[in-house]
């Protein structure tokens, strides 16, 4: 599991899952995610492709078409220059192909892209982005705001020349995987206690072959490490939830393991560090079920690609959260959702074996985050003192049917339950 600490002034906001940290857009709160290999994106025609012959001295584009390469710095803490290529499409349509060029140039494509009068926006739910600005009279700029999260943030996109143009990097090469028949162990691992007072994970990271969790207790390890549910961890010791720990570790094996491999080193450090010694059980409780709804699922197959899967949350205005997945798998989402979100185990009988990008927001109850929902409480104004005018969303059960086509109902089923005979703090580094 990978929890990536939160932005500043951002609280919990940030909660990420299994993603290589090649960062696209990390405007603060929002959730930053892996661009790891994103499927080749059409390239932008030339600058010119829309002009008609002109005289001396006259533009040479069309001043009320925007199918062009634009550009503009955004100023989020640091200066992150952005490069949108626009084309369009045998009908006419227009497409794009987004880059953050100082964090990778990694080609994002563009969802939409729309212009009307002289309104223009685009979105890239990829990152949870978008942008809303205004074309102006002569055609040379757009001046508009990249919203990911509640607090937009200023950005001006200038047509670029061939004199002007930014150099687009090539993209890094994807990270080397670790060998599929590999059975790693932590070579080196230091574990120190978290003294912060935190009472949820702060993060648990794994950037090529370094391993890190913070704020991470007995109870979030056995739960990422055996897919289980709190609920389904019993017979421990009383400080299994309120202990917390940092850990740093390297894996013995070269390169990017696998979800199942660094379950396979939490176990082994477990067993090790822990002296955590258990045993299954079976057990009826109650648990929730995730299916396909009547209409069918409405899933998007994932732009990324990777050992990896990233999943997350940002903030979405008026107490609202907006859940995120990135080449994520069913069985990524229901462990997810039972760790993090639900106050009991979630079962996969969806029957969907594909890898998914989802966005789907909804507003929280109190049942749900550990009554801690990674959000702030819904108010009039928002941190910047502009007004937060955003509806309450549907709850995760009506947002699941309605934007995904999945259906999460409880009911009691027969669970895997993890029985802990034996275990003790853990031993020195």
């Amino acid at each position: 599991m990978t929890v990536h600490p939160a932005a500043p002034g951002s609280g919990f906001f940030r909660k990420l899952i299994l993603s290589i940290a090649s960062i696209v857009l990390a405007v603060s709160p929002s959730v930053s995610l892996s661009a790891q290999a994103a499927q080749p994106a059409p390239q932008a025609a030339p600058a010119t492709q829309n002009a008609a012959p002109a005289a001396a001295g006259a533009p040479t584009f069309n001043p009320k078409d925007i199918a062009d390469t634009w550009q503009g710095t955004l100023h989020a803490g640091q200066d992150l220059r952005t490069v949108l290529k626009i084309t369009k499409d045998d009908k006419g349509q227009y497409k794009g192909v987004f880059y953050s060029i100082d964090q990778g140039g990694q080609p994002l494509n563009v969802d939409s892209v729309t212009l009307d009068g002289s309104d223009v926006k685009f979105t890239l739910s990829l990152v949870g982005g978008k942008f809303e600005g205004k074309l102006s009279a002569d055609g040379k700029t757009i001046d508009g705001s990249w919203s990911q999260g509640p607090n937009p943030l200023p950005l001006v996109l200038t047509r670029a020349t061939p004199e002007t143009a930014w150099e687009i990097p090539a993209p890094a090469p994807p990270p080397k995987p670790m060998a599929a028949d590999a059975d790693p162990s932590f070579e080196v691992a230091t574990i120190k206690p978290n003294d912060s007072g935190a009472t949820q994970m702060q993060a648990l990271v794994i950037r090529g072959r370094n391993f890190m969790t913070r704020a991470s207790s007995l109870e979030d390890l056995i739960s990422f490490a055996y897919s289980v549910q709190s609920k389904q961890i019993v017979n421990g010791p009383s400080w299994m939830n309120s202990d917390r720990y940092d850990i740093n570790a390297l894996p013995d094996a070269e390169g990017v393991p696998n979800s199942q491999q660094i379950q396979v080193m939490i176990r082994k450090l477990l067993a090790d560090r822990f002296q955590l010694k258990f045993h299954h059980e079976q057990r009826e409780m109650s648990a929730y079920v995730l299916s396909v709804g009547k209409s069918g699922e409405k899933l998007k197959p994932t732009q990324l690609h990777g050992n990896l899967p990233g999943l997350g949350f940002r903030p979405a205005g008026g107490g609202n959260v907006t859940l995120i997945t990135r080449n994520a798998t069913m069985t990524d989402l229901t462990g997810f959702l039972q760790v993090l979100v639900l106050d009991r185990p979630v079962v996969d009988r969806t029957g969907l074996t594909g890898r998914y990008d989802i966005d789907c927001t909804f507003t929280p109850d109190d049942s749900q985050f550990g009554g801690h929902p990674p959000v702030p409480p819904k108010s009039d104004t928002t941190a910047n003192g502009s007004t937060d005018t955003a509806p309450s969303a549907a709850s995760l059960y009506d947002a699941f049917d309605q934007q995904l086509g999945l259906k999460l109902s409880a009911e009691k089923t027969s669970v895997d339950v993890i029985v802990i005979d034996s275990v003790e703090k853990p031993s020195p580094n």
